[in-house]
């Protein structure tokens, strides 16, 4: 009886009888309607997933996962003592004193406010260097006696600095004086990087920890706080509440997610929003289904008529009509999962989608396809299709035969 059922839905299903154009034309737009759904929600879910990766790995690579600072404006007196404590905490890959101070930086061409930030001269625990777009990572001595400095893109180019040119540092407390001079430090610029994220490339700028120490006038084992990095992203909450209940409370430890949470939070709420938005795509879609099978149980009231007169049962009736409801769901979701990957394809292979980084942290629409997107998708649209086809088709099944045939005739 399955085969029979099987055979007649695939017959409706596919059949093209000349005064039946019409009904041929809104099961092809049922089709398109569930295809077009089901694309649209699998390459939004693609780029919203590839937008939070890609943000995600820019902050968490560019900045330390977990930073450890004084309450008070005091230092840290012993920096080194602190680290090695840190270090042996599970899940801390490393741990370094890192000097922050707020200094002018000047160029040939002109002059603005940056963040300075001494690290450790072998390199900083970040993956900073990934983001070198000219020169390169050095922070060591150049060839003209003066130590290398690394600045954000876009503050090398407010200030016209160029790769190899004289960089200086000034830093003053309160009013300049001449018994007040501010401290200067003269560098040179020997990379420039860009991470797409203007908060982090405008006002950024690197040198070796000893003259940041210079700069804000501490000692040689002092530092403004401690930044950590753990093995993996997934420690990075749990080193963060293992250190805050171990450190005393006059330190602030704060945690990346912390640091930067507007960043995250823009990113979850595109992430929380965008699909259930275009997931509405695919409801209207799948009860659309409800007029197509209507206008074939419409269509083909006189069949139905001679197989209930043959002894077909109402089961057998509301099967097929629930069937072609599924092989109209299944011909949408196909052609939609297969505009989905070509999309996903094209974009990752040539960027067809650009954007502007200013506003968007990236030069192009990045994607991340999820195969558990694929298996939800496919199966809520299965299922909401099969809600929709449920009522035409109960409406054939309790069809009286009497008078369908006399309705046909």
């Amino acid at each position: 009886m399955i085969k029979f059922e099987w055979f007649l839905a695939k017959r409706y299903f596919g059949g093209q009888r000349k005064e039946s154009r019409f009904l041929s034309f809104i099961k092809i737009m049922a089709i398109t309607g569930v295809a077009v759904g089901a694309a649209g929600l699998l390459i939004a879910l693609s780029i919203v997933h590839g937008f939070k990766s890609v943000i995600h790995e820019k902050v968490t690579g560019f900045a330390p996962h977990v930073t450890v600072t004084p309450f008070s404006d005091e230092y840290l007196f012993r920096a080194d003592t602190l680290v090695t404590y840190i270090s042996r905490f599970e899940g801390v890959q490393a741990a370094q004193p890192v000097v922050n101070s707020q200094v002018m930086v000047q160029s040939r061409s002109d002059i603005s406010g940056a963040l300075l930030k001494g690290v450790p001269p072998q390199g900083d625990i970040t993956d900073l260097q990934q983001y070198i777009t000219a020169g390169e990572y050095n922070l060591g001595i150049s060839d003209e006696g003066l130590p290398g400095i690394l600045l954000g893109e876009r503050l090398a180019r407010t200030i016209g600095a160029e790769i190899g040119g004289r960089v200086t540092g000034y830093r003053v407390e309160g009013v300049p004086s001449p018994f007040n001079p501010p401290e200067l430090q003269q560098f040179i610029l020997t990379g420039t990087y860009r991470t797409g994220i203007e908060r982090l490339d405008d006002g950024f700028g690197f040198v070796d920890i000893q003259y940041a120490r210079t700069l804000a006038g501490i000692g040689r084992l002092q530092a403004t706080g401690l930044d950590i990095r753990t093995h993996t992203v997934s420690q990075i909450e749990p080193v963060y509440e293992e250190i805050i209940l171990t450190l005393p409370h006059t330190y602030s430890v704060e945690s990346i997610y912390q640091r930067y949470r507007n960043i995250f939070a823009w990113v979850d709420l595109q992430e929380q929003t965008i699909p259930f938005v275009i997931s509405m795509m695919v409801i209207i879609a799948a009860f659309n289904l409800i007029g197509t099978i209507l206008m074939m149980v419409l269509e083909r009231v006189r069949d139905i008529g001679i197989l209930k007169t043959m002894g077909a049962k109402e089961s057998s009736i509301l099967r097929i009509f629930m069937l072609e409801g599924f092989f109209v769901a299944g011909a949408g979701l196909s052609i939609g999962i297969g505009i989905a990957l070509l999309f996903n394809w094209l974009q990752s292979t040539w960027q067809i989608i650009p954007l502007s980084e200013e506003n968007y942290y990236m030069s192009y629409a990045p994607v991340e396809p999820h195969a558990l997107d694929y298996v939800i998708v496919i199966i809520v649209t299965l299922l909401l299709c099969a809600i929709a086809s449920w009522l035409p088709a109960r409406v054939a099944a309790n069809t009286n035969p009497v008078k369908v045939l006399v309705f046909g005739n």
